[in-house]
């Protein structure tokens, strides 16, 4: 049913039951020193009400896990941080895990002209389209914390991200809605899927997810207590009652979303706005096609920005099949130092020229070179 109406697919028991609760003990217990989201809205600071930690995976084929770190540390809402932790023995047991999953499932799926056309085929292998080297980890202790609709920055992600979402502990309502298109706004109204999340579950939110959706975890009035089925390794920690309290029966959820920081959307790429920090990416959601040909043309005033978003293949062979306008035909760079800032910016953006960025390989040039042989 998820697949039918939206991008995404499930996927229930993914690790082996052993491994998922191991995981559930590792970052229930590490989310002690976990940080709470605060940044600037209108003329206040809010915090979020649920924690989070970011995580970095050692580097494989060019990653540079100085650029891993580098994009990392501003993950908190535009918050310069230390360097982040590596992944946890069960956290790269369970990516391993994932990763098969999610390429599995990317290979069954029609592509988007702006996605990472993947690193080169090893001999006698297949091709690797996705490879987490990064992982976002929130808390949400009880059915008050939550999480509100919001999209996710595309900055190290690129264009038609594929993120997997993992669920341990407590089952928890995941909640999709599309953003309307601005010419749609009076002809329809926009959808809601509430998405049951239970434990061992993982939800890929894939390419165009970002682009036409927002998500949200809401609270939740009534939830299961989660009872363990398995007892926390005793290497977790020398402190015995810790570890009684781990086994106890838990009103937490842990979510790890796995995701894949292009290497040509790398931390040193990304442009800096005239306050000095990194910009944000983001989709042009309000205003997307089924075919970017009937996409208008830059104005004059457009033209030094080269608006154009896709380079080189054909848009149309590799459209998704959905109904919904899933084509985005800009992205903006833009300031983000509002969030910190005292809720002041430099109103810098810009859009986004794959061409001038030197952007890429994406799955556009794969199409490209397919039709010319």
């Amino acid at each position: 049913m998820v697949s039918e109406h939206t991008p995404c697919t499930m996927h229930y028991s993914v690790l082996p039951p052993e491994l998922a609760c191991r995981l559930f003990y590792t970052l229930l217990h590490a989310s002690k020193d976990w940080r709470r989201g605060k940044w600037w809205l209108v003329d206040r600071i809010v915090e979020s009400s649920h924690s989070t930690s970011f995580f970095v995976r050692s580097p494989k084929n060019s990653e540079s896990e100085g650029d891993l770190i580098e994009a990392a540390q501003y993950w908190y809402n535009g918050v310069e941080s230390g360097p982040p932790p590596a992944f946890p023995a069960a956290m790269e047991e369970a990516c391993q895990i994932v990763e098969k999953v999610v390429n599995a499932e990317m290979r069954k799926r029609e592509r988007f002209p702006l996605e990472w056309a993947g690193y080169p085929a090893e001999d006698g292998e297949d091709r690797v389209i996705w490879r987490a080297n990064v992982a976002a980890s929130n808390c949400f202790s009880g059915g008050k914390e939550s999480l509100g609709f919001h999209s996710d920055q595309l900055t190290y992600l690129g264009p038609y991200p594929t993120i997997a979402s993992m669920s341990l502990g407590v089952g928890r309502i995941f909640r999709l809605r599309e953003v309307i298109p601005l010419d749609e706004k009076e002809k329809r109204a926009a959808r809601t899927y509430n998405i049951p999340l239970r434990h061992n579950s993982l939800v890929i939110m894939h390419a165009s997810t970002q682009e036409v959706y927002k998500h949200a975890v809401p609270p939740q009035q009534g939830i299961d207590m989660f009872h363990p089925p398995f007892p926390p390794p005793p290497s977790l920690t020398d402190d015995p009652e810790e570890l009684a309290r781990l086994e106890e029966a838990s009103n937490a959820r842990i979510n790890i979303t796995f995701r894949f920081y292009r290497p040509d959307f790398a931390a040193k790429s990304t442009p800096k706005c005239k306050c000095g920090v990194p910009c944000i990416l983001r989709p042009d959601m309000k205003n997307r096609y089924e075919d970017l040909s009937v996409a208008p043309k830059p104005s004059a005033s457009d033209s030094p920005k080269k608006a154009v978003s896709i380079s080189g293949g054909d848009a149309g062979a590799s459209s998704s099949k959905a109904t919904k306008r899933t084509l985005v035909a800009k992205y903006w760079w833009t300031c983000y130092a509002g969030v910190q800032n005292d809720g002041k910016g430099c109103g810098f953006w810009k859009v986004m020229d794959v061409n001038a960025e030197g952007r890429g390989p994406f799955v556009g040039d794969i199409a490209r070179m397919d039709h010319s042989q």
